[in-house]
């Protein structure tokens, strides 16, 4: 099974043609305070790359919570990885915070926002706000080809209306097609 064969399956509800690199992955983890985090979100996690990336910097008794929508992508997430820090939770993104129930140091995201419906994406980003504790970190990708299109521009113009500090990376080139990552903060 591979995230191009879900996409081309479930197009509606896979976002990726291919899945995220690991130089990506490490790019959207590094930086946020993992290492630190008790409770860390996870949004679209896929194939689990960025899953992996997130469990490898977590401390022992931390919790990552990733919530997927595409059903098959979440059961083989579920049954591929052993770690007892990770549920994985078949849903929305919108529906975070009954999901994860309390406050989250840091949402690492994989959705596909410049092709979901401007209102979607605002009940997502309410969401992650919603959940994120003071000082906590957001964080997703966007690619670079994409940056300069109006649903982009819209996009990080969304998130520097709800975040204090908002920034973004050098490009990961060593990505299918390349990124760059978002990186907002909230206030403390």
């Amino acid at each position: 099974m591979s995230i191009t064969t879900e996409f081309l399956r479930r197009p509606l509800t896979t976002g990726a043609v291919a899945a995220s690199s690991r130089r990506l992955a490490h790019a959207m983890t590094e930086g946020i305070g993992l290492e630190k985090a008790r409770t860390v979100a996870e949004l679209g996690p896929g194939t689990g790359v960025f899953t992996d990336a997130i469990l490898a910097r977590l401390a022992p008794g931390a919790r990552l919570v990733a919530v997927e929508l595409n059903p098959v992508l979440a059961a083989r997430l579920s049954a591929t990885r052993r770690d007892t820090r990770l549920t994985v939770v078949r849903g929305s993104a919108a529906e975070l915070a009954g999901v994860v129930g309390e406050p989250v140091d840091a949402v690492v995201s994989g959705l596909p926002w410049t092709v979901m419906p401007q209102n979607r994406r605002g009940h997502i980003l309410d969401a992650v706000t919603e959940v994120l504790a003071p000082g906590g970190r957001f964080t997703t990708f966007a690619y670079l080809h994409a940056a300069w299109t109006p649903p982009a521009r819209h996009f990080t113009a969304e998130l520097a209306r709800r975040f204090d500090r908002l920034e973004r990376s050098r490009a990961v080139w060593a990505n299918l097609p390349p990124a760059f990552v978002h990186r907002a903060t909230r206030r403390p």
